[in-house]
């Protein structure tokens, strides 16, 4: 036996008999400790439970089952939970292997089928290239007169949006200039209600209708005109604005 593995049996031994001397409630630190040097010494289960029986046997343990018994395999479970969990991890990582493995076939075969239909397209793309030089002129005049049909098209949308703009200016114009008017004479009548609404009750309370009546006239002429318009004018930015 190596030397290492010599050091851990004695050390293995040494924490087994205080953990036994301590009795139940002795903690299992210690051979958890011992677990993970042996799992750094590259030792597995079998090995563990060699040195384990070499102690059992050192400290002369009887062979029927009893506390000490329990104490010192709960010692050793715990001891050799570090190297099964070397074990879960390797199982692990070969599940992982394998499941990498299947999907860099599949992946392979993806690859493999996309090739074949890059070839069939790279070979219709040679056909059409074919047809496209034999038919060259037609399609050099063809796109001509498209580009042409474009700039006529832009041009008419161009002409198109000054006019709606320049009717919607208008429009705006004459609903400011008409609201404007209204309201002015609102403020005069209003002025005129506050000279005479102490002397004059009577003509206090026409004045109010007339008043009251210019305001349904203006908020008429803004549904007018709104109705007129049908739509708000965009800013340059594409976003609508009221007039």
């Amino acid at each position: 036996m190596k030397e290492r593995p010599i050091t851990l049996s004695q050390s293995y031994a040494s924490a087994l008999r205080k953990h036994l001397v301590q009795g139940p409630r002795a903690s299992l630190r210690s051979a958890l400790a011992l677990g993970r040097q042996a799992v750094a010494q590259g030792l597995e289960t079998l090995d563990l439970a060699r040195i384990h029986e070499q102690a059992v046997l050192m400290l002369g343990f009887p062979k029927t089952k009893n506390p000490s018994t329990t104490l010192a395999l709960n010692f050793f479970n715990t001891a050799n939970a570090p190297i099964e969990e070397t074990h879960h991890a390797a199982r692990q990582n070969e599940t992982n292997l394998s499941r990498l493995t299947e999907k860099l076939g599949q992946r392979t075969e993806e690859l493999a089928a996309s090739h074949r239909q890059l070839q069939r397209g790279v070979v219709r793309h040679k056909v059409m290239q074919e047809d496209a030089e034999k038919s060259g002129r037609h399609y050099k005049k063809c796109l001509e007169e498209s580009l042409q049909l474009q700039k006529r098209l832009r041009q008419l949308t161009h002409r198109v949006m000054v006019s709606q703009e320049d009717e919607r200016k208008n429009i705006s114009h004459e609903l400011q200039d008409e609201i404007a008017q209204t309201l002015l004479g609102i403020n005069v009548r209003l002025l005129s209600l506050k000279q005479h609404a102490r002397s004059n009750t009577k003509g206090f309370k026409d004045e109010i209708a007339s008043t009251q009546r210019l305001v349904l006239q203006s908020a008429q002429s803004v549904r007018r005109v709104a109705r007129e318009i049908g739509y708000r004018p965009e800013t340059s930015n594409g976003s609508s604005k009221s007039i």
